[in-house]
């Protein structure tokens, strides 16, 4: 094919009358807005749904005489009108950040992900962790947060899922055509696309820098498909998740340390950054060398500064899941930018290792972003236990429950998944503010005044939407696979608008058990095809391309699906995307879920079904280990873990086959007079009212500002005033308690007393050698709680003991008070740790010493052999 030798753009030229048209089509606000939606839809129905919901495509085909009737049409431009006003208010108007931080100044906040799920039309995500930094960027725009978000542009996406005749997974890589996209690239003051160049290896690598407006919020994506690259280059942002190890090292590269240049080029002064997942860690590292080399700080002091103006959410509950890079990568790639600012190799790559001294172990990118950020959490409540346990190898010292990892619960961005009827039920009986104040608890109490037949009929109306979009899907699914005139014809009367419809949609790796329901295919062909209570499914998903185990669990779904006695209420739809998911979390009865606890992080398609009237059944997992009540839905299991799979796997299934059976199925179809099942009903509203205000984006991003965004601020600010003097401050502090700390010992420590009554306060007192430091430089502590059978202390509490007086053998004494609350059997112990009222990392943690530590164990602190991070 000929090589093009220039290029031109062609725009769509709208009336002077539609100029309104364009402002709204570039703003990702449509998507959240379903008057906007029906404008599109009303324009052109067919044009909306084969450009696939993409407004700007849309508008550069249809023809100018469509669009001089549309000026001259009295009612669409009131329409049109009404939602640009919808719009500038919602980009002007005062926020909730606003109102509550009026005293702050601006900080601006940069979003770091790998992938973002605004919309179909820009396929820019592969699943979860996408779609919830999409969500985050909508939350985050209602709530008026000062941030940026900043990713790739993918030229080919994740791929286009198609089954073969077996139904094996096959992939397909369509390019994207972003100037048909509602983005638009960044141009510098002479028109020209704004560079940035990002060192590689022997070469520069440039990337262009495109926009997504997202309500007020901005989303940069860093593209590597321009001129000024060659063939190799130009593809490091081909595919999301595409290539081998050193794609995804280049990529990262790429998001992180290209991602800081983008808003730096583009006068974007970030202070607090946060990574969304450990793909972005590259990104501290760059904010590390820039202080150095623009504020000429020390290594440690560069760390500290940034540490504390740095978010990590991990999402990941297995270590397989992180990426991991050889040293060698590392070296190929970062060696050229660890030269440019003076940090050695062995220092950066003790960053991130669990053991900073094994010289064999790779770079792991989970441990470099633990280590490099001052605030850290998991996803949900159970998520934020398993990532304490599971780095808890980085503080050997440290009681498991005081690691420093928190939590925050994933949700999802309501107003992106109601439908459009359900949306206009809650503003008929909730209010308009339901809108505003989506995480308003007095608002969905209001639930209640929902007439049951109302909330009912809605809901019936997207089921039976659904059903007629599987047939479709299904029907067009088996014409391009080549299949008869006859399996065509059976596609389209698929499935019933009338029953129970259970949902299964997520990505299709192993530990998600999507074939759990065919563990007994006897027991659930009966209830499929019971005549009283028949129960259909609809499955969706995709599995990544290396990932054989998973494609191998779509080919027993599907060779399920074609018996000729579930062929009619079993059905799989290929190439899930959010369109598809919008579909089936507005119309689903059921939503099934059951993974192998605790490996299900969060979990958010579930939460999606709750403002749509659908219910759960699922493992306590995620974000249902929190949500569950058994009169919101249903569990699967106990919360029980197990070490024998294939034991779990029969309880499990048995469980769910119970629970469909003998409580889903009956509630269901427990119908009076009117054929409402009122049962049922009263379960929704259960949910709706009590999980829809918790499992909220906006619920989310406030607690993010709440307890990180804007306590990250202020620790930036801190440590950067006075040219920096408050961080070079610690800096030097800490190295004078290293230096020092192997001198400092507790000698002892006693209880006033073996015996208390509950509500009395028992005396404790500690003896410390302080050795050359001061009282100041170290809090000591004593740690109690319940004492079990080995003699360990469980559900702990800690009080600091005050410095008393230095004694006549040159210790210090050090006192405090125990409160006995409740009666039992109690142990206690006494710690040290290093304290400075500035110190904002884990450092202290780090340090951390117990009265019965052997007296060598800092040996090695104090001869130099460990390496400082």
């Amino acid at each position: 094919m000929p090589r093009s030798f220039g290029n031109f753009r062609i725009k769509a030229t709208l009336p002077d009358e539609l100029q309104k048209l364009d402002e709204i089509a570039y703003n990702f606000f449509w998507t959240w807005n379903p008057e906007a939606v029906e404008l599109f839809r009303r324009i052109d129905r067919d044009l909306w749904n084969s450009t696939y919901h993409n407004p700007v495509k849309m508008l550069g085909l249809v023809s100018q005489e469509k669009l001089m009737q549309l000026a001259q049409d009295e009612g669409f431009m009131a329409q049109l009108d009404r939602i640009y006003i919808e719009l500038n208010e919602h980009l002007m108007s005062k926020t909730w950040f606003e109102n509550k931080y009026a005293q702050f100044d601006t900080p601006k906040i940069a979003y770091f992900s790998m992938e973002f799920g605004l919309n179909e039309c820009l396929p820019n995500y592969s699943g979860g962790l996408g779609i919830l930094a999409g969500d985050h960027l909508k939350s985050a725009s209602e709530l008026g947060i000062p941030l940026v978000g900043v990713g790739l542009l993918y030229q080919r996406g994740y791929f286009q899922q198609y089954l073969n005749s077996d139904g094996w997974q096959q992939e397909t890589y369509p390019d994207n055509d972003f100037y048909n996209l509602p983005i638009r690239p960044e141009l510098d003051e002479l028109g020209k696309p704004v560079l940035i160049s990002v060192q590689f290896p022997g070469r520069n690598v440039y990337c262009r820098i495109w926009k997504a407006e997202v309500g007020r919020i901005p989303l940069y994506l860093l593209d590597t498909n321009t001129p000024e690259n060659d063939t190799r280059d130009r593809r490091i942002t081909y595919q999301l998740y595409g290539g081998d190890e050193e794609t995804r090292i280049q990529q990262e590269i790429i998001l992180g340390i290209g991602g800081m240049e983008a808003l730096r080029k583009l006068d974007i002064h970030t202070h607090v950054c946060h990574m969304n997942e450990g793909h972005a860690a590259f990104m501290a590292f760059e904010r590390i060398r820039h202080r150095m080399v623009t504020d000429k700080l020390t290594t440690e002091e560069a760390i500290d500064v940034v540490r504390g103006g740095t978010i990590f959410t991990t999402h990941t509950p297995v270590p397989a899941g992180i990426d991991i890079f050889h040293p060698s990568l590392i070296q190929k790639y970062l060696g050229h930018h660890l030269e440019s600012c003076g940090i050695s190799l062995d220092k950066f790559l003790a960053l991130g290792r669990r053991n900073p001294n094994d010289q064999y172990e790779p770079f792991n990118m989970a441990v470099f972003a633990l280590r490099t950020t001052a605030f850290a959490n998991g996803v949900s409540k159970l998520h934020g236990e398993v990532s304490r346990k599971m780095w808890q190898a980085i503080y050997p010292r440290v009681p498991e429950e005081e690691i420093p990892i928190d939590h925050i619960t994933n949700g999802i961005h309501t107003r992106s998944w109601v439908s459009s009827e359900m949306s206009e039920l809650l503003t008929r009986y909730l209010g308009p503010n339901w809108i505003k104040k989506p995480t308003d608890h007095s608002i969905w109490e209001r639930v209640e005044k929902i007439p049951d037949i109302e909330l009912w009929r809605i809901h019936e109306r997207r089921r039976a939407r659904l059903v007629a979009f599987a047939r479709k899907k299904l029907a067009d699914q088996l014409r391009r696979r080549g299949a008869s005139p006859r399996e065509i014809s059976h596609a389209r009367e698929t499935l019933n608008p009338d029953a129970l419809t259970v949902g299964f949609a997520r990505r299709f790796a192993t530990y998600k058990r999507a074939t759990l329901i065919l563990r007994d295919t006897i027991r659930l062909k009966r209830m499929m095809n019971n005549p009283e209570r028949p129960i259909q499914f609809i499955f969706a998903g995709k599995a990544h391309p290396r990932d054989n185990e998973g494609k191998e669990l779509i080919k027993r779904l599907i060779h399920f699906a074609r018996q000729e006695d579930v062929r009619h209420s079993f059905v799989f739809l290929e190439n899930y995307d959010i369109n598809v998911a919008r579909y089936l979390v507005q119309g689903v009865d059921l939503w099934l879920n059951n993974p192998q606890r605790p490996q299900e992080a969060s979990g958010t398609s579930g939460m999606k079904v709750l403002p749509n009237g659908g219910l759960n059944l699922s493992v306590l997992d995620g974000w249902w280990d929190e949500g569950y009540r058994f009169d919101r839905g249903w569990s699967i299991g106990s919360g029980e873990n197990y070490d024998d799979p294939s034991y779990r796997d029969e309880i499990e299934s048995t469980s769910i086959y119970d629970a469909l059976e003998n409580e889903v199925a009956p509630l269901f179809y427990d119908r009076g007079s009117d054929k409402a099942p009122r049962g049922w009903i009263r379960m929704v509203k259960n949910s709706m009212k009590n999980l829809c205000p918790i499992f909220s984006t906006n619920r989310m991003v406030q607690e993010y500002t709440e307890k990180f965004y804007t306590r990250a601020y202020t620790t930036w600010k801190k440590l950067s005033a006075d040219n920096f003097g408050c961080a070079k401050g610690v800096v030097k502090w800490k190295s004078y308690i290293r230096e020092n700390w192997r001198d400092v010992r507790i000698i002892g420590a006693e209880i006033e007393q073996s015996e208390a009554n509950v509500g009395d306060d028992l005396k404790v007192i500690a003896r410390i050698n302080l050795g050359n430091l001061n009282p100041d430089d170290l809090m000591v502590q004593v740690y109690y709680g319940p004492q079990d059978v080995d003699f360990n202390i469980s559900d702990s509490t800690t009080q600091v003991l005050n410095y008393v007086k230095t004694l006549n053998d040159g210790t210090s004494l050090y006192e405090g008070a125990l409160p006995c609350m409740e009666s039992g059997m109690f142990g206690y112990s006494i710690r040290i740790m290093p304290y400075h009222r500035d110190m904002v990392d884990q450092f202290g943690l780090e340090m951390m010493r117990w009265i019965d530590d052997p007296i060598d164990q800092f040996k090695e602190l104090k001869e130099g052999k460990l390496v400082e991070v």
